[in-house]
């Protein structure tokens, strides 16, 4: 038998050894595991989120695949249909809430969908379950009332479910004469904000994307000339929105601001306002300036007249005359 010293170093070798294996093996399993979890993260990240759109090929305007929106147009009485697709891409069922809302437009111009139903709009079904990667065709129609006025009706068809909210629009117009008018009102200079406040209202039956140009002129030039260009803004028929264009106003001078509004169709409409920029602290410095010189001057010129003050020219008279009478 070797000695107890050699022996302690054998059985130290077998444990280092086997120690080196497991660590080898467990490396292995590590190396054969990273593709799987990996593939398991592309099969998440692949599962993107329901989304909702017009279906190809309807509407009053058939354009192909890739609608942004619903558009129907129909004389009052008729039925308009077409189809909303809603797409599944998730590995799991989903189960999906349907209504038909009327529309808005916010105080800053932006699309908002109203609280209550269009009574215009009906689905076919007011809930859809749409099978792991599926894509459901719901259809719905929309009733044109017979007394329905010419013009744009705007309208959002709203799905809900798995913790979001989507809406898809749907422009409804009522066949009949269209008169688009925009009017441009309420123009007024923030001064303390640098800002032009104005309002815009669509006078018209027609929903409305304007433009905007602003000028300024003053009694010591041009301080601003801003052409037309498109506002973030749809403007849907009978709608105001107050809005604010940012300038930096000249420090001084009288300034007449003028804007003017266009939109497809519309007359061009503009309105103005004045205002009067003085820089009132330079202004109040430099009066403080002449005060206090005025005052140096107004001491200074009683040194020079000495302590007995002005003579009185008509009392040296009266003198002059009472003593050559005497």
């Amino acid at each position: 038998m070797p000695p107890r010293p050699i022996r302690l170093a054998v059985l130290a070798a077998a444990l280092a050894l086997t120690a080196l294996s497991a660590l080898t093996v467990l490396s292995v399993l590590t190396v054969l595991s990273a593709p799987a979890a990996r593939a398991a993260d592309g099969e998440r990240s692949a599962d993107g989120e329901w989304s909702a759109a017009p279906a190809s090929g309807g509407g009053s305007r058939p354009g192909g695949d890739g609608r942004p929106y619903f558009y129907l147009e129909g004389a009052p009485g008729s039925v308009l249909e077409d189809r909303l697709s809603l797409t599944n891409p998730t590995a799991r069922p989903l189960t999906l809430r349907l209504r038909g809302a009327a529309a808005s437009t916010t105080s800053t111009g932006a699309l908002a969908v109203r609280p209550g139903a269009d009574p215009w709009l009906a689905l076919a079904s007011a809930q859809v379950r749409i099978p792991a990667r599926t894509r459901a065709e719901v259809p719905f129609a929309v009733t044109v009332p017979p007394g329905a006025a010419p013009g744009d009706h705007p309208a959002v068809l709203v799905a809900s479910g798995g913790g979001r909210e989507a809406g898809v629009r749907v422009q409804v117009r009522v066949a009949g004469p269209v008169l688009p008018a925009l009017t441009v009102e309420d123009v007024s200079v923030d001064k303390g904000r640098s800002l032009i406040r104005y309002a815009l209202v669509n006078r018209g039956n027609t929903t409305l994307a304007p433009s905007l140009a602003v000028r300024a002129d003053g009694l010591l030039g041009a301080s601003l000339r801003r052409p037309a260009r498109p506002l973030p803004v749809e403007l849907l028929p009978g709608q105001r929105v107050e809005l604010t264009e940012p300038w930096r106003p000249p420090a001084l001078d009288r300034v007449e601001v003028r804007l003017t509004v266009a939109a497809g169709g519309a007359a061009p409409s503009g309105a103005g306002a004045s205002a009067v920029f003085v820089p009132w602290g330079p202004v109040a410095g430099a009066g403080c300036v002449a005060v206090g010189a005025g005052a140096a001057l107004w001491v200074r010129g009683r040194r020079r007249r000495g302590p007995g003050g002005p003579v009185d020219l008509e009392s040296v008279s009266e003198l002059a005359t009472t003593g050559a009478a005497s």
